[in-house]
């Protein structure tokens, strides 16, 4: 993330990297995503690693572990997520870069 976010990585390359990289997301008492709402639109808090979800969330937070391709797959239409909330370097991909990432990846698994 630190590579992207400071220029010295191609998008391309980060979303190659995200496909395959556990991502760490909060979860409630009922199975799947938690969102924040009160955001412009709605944002799913993801997390790159355990503790910086703890840091988040607490350190006794419920939580599930999926890839980032997963994520893509599984992500509720209109919703983008933000990686590392309160983390040095924060990112926030709205539902339109959303959708970005799900047709580069569409276009590398299907030509």
């Amino acid at each position: 993330m630190r590579a992207f976010t400071t220029g010295q990585m191609a998008a391309e390359d980060f979303q190659q990297a995200f496909a395959t990289s556990k991502v760490y997301c909060p979860r409630g008492d009922n199975p799947g995503f938690l969102a924040l709402h009160n955001t412009q639109q709605p944002v799913i808090p993801m997390f790159s690693t355990l503790k910086e979800l703890r840091r988040y969330a607490g350190k006794e937070s419920k939580y599930f572990v999926i890839t980032g391709s997963e994520v893509l797959d599984l992500l509720p239409t209109g919703y983008g997520f933000v990686l590392d909330m309160e983390g040095e370097h924060r990112m926030v991909f709205d539902a339109k870069a959303v959708e970005q990432m799900v047709e580069f990846a569409m276009r590398r698994m299907y030509g």
